[in-house]
């Protein structure tokens, strides 16, 4: 488990590897903050955005999507330092006080996307789940999500998971996924309080498994498509946020970090920092939005 740099975020999130620029991007939400790790150089970058951004995608024509606080975003990294934000799509919160939180696209390029609102002390289920393709951003498909979380999708792009990881909540369900991108069939996954932690950000290896980060529990969790909890990797921080795999072989496994508010004594050097390591399994490239 190493130090990927010396970066330290208030929320890390939404890892994601380009395997066109060898480079990992992922985000700061509270800090408003886009990162980039260059693989070759080891140099890290970062862009302040004008609002919190809840998660990335790689866009098929260049540059990132980017669902921030009001909607959804092209974006691209200019070299001095300015982030150039057109708006593809405003979304209509379903009350204040929210924004977009974890997602990610799926193996037919569509993005997906959940909402919640910012203040998680209020349990209020006003999260939506939403797609946005070639027709635009859709319907809410999922309703009363507290803290939508978990997004992945199976190699063959049948099955998508998602994760509420409220306290009140904290199960993954699967949902099967037809060729329009319309998700059926829900049912329960893994039910997490069985588990430490409590499920955030996910990934899915070549063999179909699910890795999910334990926050609160310091654990990285690997499940099979059957739901059986395979393996359990620590990580030196009891927050960790999102996983993804990546690296020139895809196979590393980064994960991004929260910094609590008052971090335990020996964590308080490495919480918010992002952390790679073989977690001996293959990953999957990232599908780009081709809306």
């Amino acid at each position: 488990m190493d130090l990927l740099c010396e970066t330290r975020d208030a929320v890390g999130e939404s890892p994601l590897w380009s395997v066109a620029e060898q480079a990992l991007y992922w985000v700061d939400i509270e800090g408003r903050a886009i990162r980039r790790f260059d693989w070759t150089t080891g140099q890290v970058r970062s862009w302040a955005c004008a609002e919190r951004v809840g998660c990335i995608a790689l866009q098929a024509g260049g540059g990132l999507l980017a669902a921030m606080e009001t909607g959804l975003f092209a974006v691209r990294l200019q070299v001095g330092g300015e982030v150039e934000a057109a708006r593809l799509v405003d979304v209509a919160h379903a009350r204040d006080g929210m924004r977009f939180n974890d997602g990610r696209c799926d193996r037919s390029g569509r993005f997906w996307a959940g909402t919640m609102v910012r203040d998680m002390s209020l349990a209020s289920p006003a999260g939506r789940l939403y797609r946005y393709d070639a027709n635009g951003l859709s319907r809410p498909l999922v309703d009363d999500l507290i803290t939508p979380n978990g997004l992945a999708f199976s190699p063959d792009g049948h099955t998508m998971y998602l994760s509420d990881s409220h306290p009140s909540v904290q199960r993954i369900w699967a949902f099967d996924l037809d060729d329009q991108g319309r998700p059926g069939h829900r049912r329960e996954f893994v039910d997490m309080t069985a588990h430490p932690g409590r499920p955030d950000g996910a990934a899915v290896d070549a063999e179909g498994c699910y890795w999910i980060c334990a926050n609160d529990a310091g654990l990285v969790h690997r499940f099979t498509p059957g739901g059986r909890l395979d393996r359990s990797i620590a990580v030196p921080v009891s927050k960790p946020s999102m996983c993804a795999f990546g690296g020139p072989g895809m196979n590393l496994m980064f994960v991004t970090s929260i910094r609590p508010a008052q971090p335990a004594p020996h964590e308080a050097e490495l919480a918010g920092a992002v952390f790679v390591f073989d977690p001996g399994a293959q990953g999957l490239p990232e599908a780009a939005c081709r809306c």
